[in-house]
């Protein structure tokens, strides 16, 4: 089974790979995602990365608060988005 993870405190010049790389020392790291700007392009400094369930746990607890890249990483899973209103 696969869960998603919410990384969030990213430095902006993280690519997808760092992402991953981060995370892969705690289990099967499916995919790694970072949120550009729809506009410009530029990481908006979180991302999402998907990842077997069994590392999840030990993932959370060893990244979350744990500085990256001169910043204090956000880690946590990740909720359902919530339809928008327009």
């Amino acid at each position: 089974m696969v869960k998603t993870l919410y990384v969030g405190n990213l430095p902006y010049s993280t690519s997808e790979d760092d992402l991953k790389e981060l995370f892969v020392q705690y289990g099967e790291v499916n995919s790694a995602k970072i949120i550009t700007d729809r506009e410009t392009g530029r990481s908006r400094g979180f991302g999402f990365v998907e990842m077997a369930t069994d590392g999840v746990d030990s993932a959370i607890s060893a990244l979350d608060g744990k500085e990256f890249g001169g910043r204090s990483l956000r880690v946590n899973e990740a909720r359902e988005r919530k339809p928008r209103r327009f």
